[in-house]
């Protein structure tokens, strides 16, 4: 176990504030998004190093993702910041 985690549940490393129960539990949800997202980027570089960048004509341009995440983006919240 990491050193960030080899203190017994409810004990506090030295020097350290507790967190609320619920403050915890949304840490640990960000946690297990971003170790799904770096997982997923994981993947994909792990394909490249295996095949290959892919033919130019099989990509989109990353403006053309761009535009249609900001799209999605404003239809989600109704505006973009």
């Amino acid at each position: 176990m990491s050193e960030h985690t080899e203190h017994e549940q409810g004990q506090l490393a030295p020097g350290r504030e507790p967190l609320t129960p619920e403050g915890a539990q949304a840490l640990r949800a960000y946690a297990a998004r971003k170790r799904e997202q770096a997982d997923q980027v994981a993947a994909v570089l792990e394909d490249l190093a295996a095949n290959g960048l892919p033919a130019i004509e099989d990509c989109v341009p990353w403006e053309e993702l761009r535009e249609a995440k900001l799209a999605q983006l404003h239809t989600q919240r109704g505006h973009v910041a």
